[in-house]
């Protein structure tokens, strides 16, 4: 009898399916890889397990006997706990609090503060973490939060714990540490179910491996029975039809926006790249790579970013958003509904909201030339709204990301980075985001895209920058993809190459608006 059983287990969201019929084993006292390409479904499964999300169908057995955890709390009670890739704790309380949280223990109805301390130090003191349970989480090292989580996963009398990406965010001691601390957990019994696309982790700390391919199950076995090739076959499974993008049967064009030494802390390090007229350069990792972590660094929005940025052959000055918005730059994020939108304002407000300068007349915005350009970006874009008084709340995901996109497209911007533009939207949507990428690479607009999906990165890109724990690997050209080199360089398996295929200097692009719409046909 299996220790733990997946039967069946399947989810929906609107306009993805996550997860397929997926059904495995797990031995007690195991440490079991579940990986697979980002959207495989891994993380979605650990959730289901740890209580966070409940399945439209299927069973979990236990033992034999089928459990239902509905939420965390429940899913505590049957010895499950799950360390979160995002970490999540209160910073402006104690280790002690946060260890506590939910079951604080009372004396006369205050909180006892000596029990408080005490449960906490012999939590801490259970995986032999050297930590004051007085100290503010806040204060913690991302290896110490870790820790901690740990620590209430033990506290809590867990049999199996869910780690996902645990090493994401881990410096290599860290790391080291975080192993130790598993082979610990192992020889006590405790069943661990490792999140991870690290295949050097995954062949030290693991003796079984499940792969997930696009929300359903590959294959479940010993992982002495795989190697680094058979994984990357597994994870992939299938070819990737590349049809070639407009842009990319096209001459390049001059250089606009060259990189070198780009660096943050504990994000990245020495970042270098060149991005042309007319180019769609994709940067492609794991999660944690620092993808995002770039973009945001290049639009401004990270100060302790150093290096040297240039746009049209002049230097960039880093940590400013402001005077990335002058140089012409665009970034269309991730999160478009906290980051791209302002979901209380409608179409019009949204799309006119990086250019109210422009529309001043007298200190008053000229209301007849933004609903003008408003409704100009809706037709273009074929935005389906009653009109642009419309809320952009209402709007579906697709629509929403086209009145995003309209934004820059009204500043005209010359470089547009965009990150992850096809997140959480219907697969007709997504095939015209596709087509307004192409058809703006066309008409000489600068793209820098960010995705998670090895088919849309190789869909619509020039070039690929594959980018591995905030490093570069290597770069590949367009004739060169293929998803096992792709995978082979984002997993560590394939040595890091020359980062940066440069070509000549072209010279700068003059000032101005030049960037025409989609329409349009571009210039030689």
């Amino acid at each position: 009898m299996a220790f733990l059983e997946f039967r069946g287990i399947t989810k929906r969201y609107p306009g993805v399916q996550a997860l397929t019929d997926v059904g495995f084993c797990v031995e007690a006292g195991s440490c079991h890889a579940l990986m697979g390409e980002n959207g495989a479904g891994k993380s979605t499964l650990g959730k289901i397990l740890a209580g966070v999300i409940t399945p439209d169908s299927g069973e979990i057995l236990l033992e034999g006997r089928p459990i239902h955890p509905r939420d965390p709390l429940t899913a505590r009670g049957l010895g499950i706990a799950m360390v979160h890739q995002e970490l999540a704790f209160c910073p402006n309380l104690s280790i002690a609090e946060n260890l506590s949280l939910g079951s604080l223990p009372t004396r006369a109805g205050w909180v006892d503060r000596h029990r408080l301390r005490s449960d906490a130090r012999a939590m801490l003191r259970e995986i032999g973490a050297d930590l004051d349970p007085d100290r503010l989480v806040g204060s913690l090292t991302t290896g110490q939060e870790q820790v901690v989580q740990i620590a209430a996963a033990i506290g809590t009398g867990a049999r199996i714990i869910v780690m996902d990406e645990p090493t994401s965010s881990l410096s290599v001691a860290e790391a080291e540490q975080l192993f130790t601390l598993i082979q610990q957990l192992r020889t006590r019994g405790i069943t661990l179910i490792y999140v991870s696309h690290r295949m050097d982790e995954i062949f030290r700390l693991c003796s079984h491996i499940t792969v997930l391919r696009d929300g359903r199950h590959v294959v479940t076995g010993p992982a002495s029975d795989h190697t680094h090739d058979t994984l990357v076959r597994a994870m992939i499974g299938r070819e990737i039809e590349l049809h070639e993008p407009g842009h990319a049967t096209r001459p390049v064009g001059v250089e606009v926006l060259r990189v070198e030494g780009l660096s943050s802390p504990g994000h990245f390090h020495d970042i270098g790249f060149t991005l042309h007229r007319g180019e769609v350069l994709g940067l492609a990792g794991l999660v944690g790579a620092g993808r995002s972590e770039v973009a945001q660094a290049l639009f401004g929005l990270d100060p302790a970013a150093t290096g040297r940025v240039w746009v049209e052959g002049r230097e960039l000055r880093l940590g400013d958003p402001h005077a990335a918005l002058e140089a012409g730059l665009g970034l269309l994020p991730e999160d478009r509904k906290r980051q791209g939108l302002v979901l209380s304002m409608n179409c019009r407000e949204n799309t006119t909201l990086a250019i109210l300068p422009r529309l001043m007349r007298l200190g008053w915005v000229d209301g007849s030339r933004e609903r003008q350009i408003a409704a100009g970006f809706i037709e273009q874009l074929r935005v389906r709204t009653p009109g642009t008084e419309s809320g952009v709340a209402g709007l579906s995901g697709g629509n929403q990301q086209k009145i995003a996109l309209a934004k820059w497209l009204a500043r005209e911007c010359r470089i547009l980075i965009v990150d992850e533009p096809t997140r959480g939207v219907d697969v007709g949507a997504k095939a015209e985001i596709h087509r307004l990428l192409d058809e703006l690479a066309c008409a000489g607009l600068a793209i820098l895209l960010i995705s998670s999906e090895l088919p849309e990165v190789m869909a619509l890109s020039r070039r690929i920058l594959v980018l591995r724990e905030g490093r570069n690997m290597g770069s590949l050209e367009r004739p060169g993809f293929t998803p096992d080199r792709l995978i082979r360089l984002m997993a560590g398996v394939e040595p890091a190459q020359d980062p940066e295929q440069r070509g000549p200097v072209a010279a700068p692009l003059p000032r101005g608006g030049d960037v025409r719409s989609p329409s349009q046909s571009p210039g030689e």
